[in-house]
């Protein structure tokens, strides 16, 4: 009873000296991959800080753990990946995680390589894709837009190589690891690579020769998400963290920083 007192006589002080106290003001731990995630973060530090919430940012080199730890509580949230990817984390893992803001997408650019416009793709050009999945299936939609090949109806964000039905110059569909991609380049003619590795690359968007547009399937199912445990999602601190990644002030950081190749969610 004696410490409660001291604690209510310091918050009657501070309010009489006209200091406001955030009743709601945490510590907020956030997993984050180092590039852009962790930069976008460190933005937000001072911005959560006005509010009175101290932002820790923890980075992780690989997608696995930054789940593993918020699913065991050692975070609040995590910020590095789409909800494609946290769908088949929580049923291959069994978690209970769940996005509560869509931040940034990172757009696809076709990069040039042997071949520096497409117009001028001559027939069985080799043009390397990312070897996974969901990677593929974004470099064969932005193929396809580009009007290089055609896609098997229905194919959408689960296509592959197999779902090419029209495909009139015979360009040579090479999978490599999306890490790889750029180091591909002198190899090959042209290479759709996601925005991630093309920062790495040294590549910008601006000099790609196509590149996702804003309001695609790609763009919109693969922006980068927030995400907390389910049962979380109304904590406050987490909210005010969520409302300054989606707010106009972190907006202007992404577009100065990363010049197209990271783009906010609308």
């Amino acid at each position: 009873m004696k410490i409660r007192a001291i604690l209510l006589s310091a918050l009657l002080s501070a309010s009489i000296c006209g200091v406001a106290v955030n009743a709601d003001a945490a510590e907020v731990k956030v997993g984050a991959s180092p590039t852009p995630h962790a930069e976008i973060l460190k933005a937000a530090i001072p911005l959560m800080k006005a509010k009175g919430h101290e932002l820790k940012i923890i980075e992780y080199a690989d997608y696995v753990q930054p789940n593993m730890a918020l699913d065991a509580g050692e975070l609040d949230a995590n910020y590095f990946q789409h909800q494609p990817y946290l769908t088949d984390f929580n049923k291959e893992k069994g978690t209970k995680l769940v996005s509560i803001a869509a931040v940034h997408y990172e757009p696809f650019g076709i990069y040039a390589g042997k071949t520096k416009a497409l117009k001028d793709l001559k027939k069985k050009a080799i043009v390397a894709v990312p070897n996974d999945t969901t990677n593929e299936a974004r470099a064969l939609l932005l193929l396809q837009d580009n009007g290089l090949l055609k896609l098997k109806e229905g194919a959408g964000l689960n296509a592959t190589r197999r779902d090419i039905i029209d495909n009139p110059l015979k360009l040579r569909i090479e999978e490599i690891e999306a890490a790889q991609l750029v180091r591909s380049l002198p190899d090959v003619d042209i290479a759709p690579i996601n925005g991630n590795y093309a920062i790495l690359g040294g590549l910008k968007v601006k000099d790609a020769l196509a590149a996702e547009s804003a309001d695609s399937i790609a763009a919109t199912t693969y922006a980068n998400i927030l995400t907390v445990r389910v049962g979380d999602e109304n904590r406050p601190e987490l909210k005010d963290l969520a409302a300054i990644l989606k707010g106009d002030e972190i907006k202007a950081f992404i577009n100065k920083t990363y010049d197209g190749a990271v783009v906010p969610s609308k």
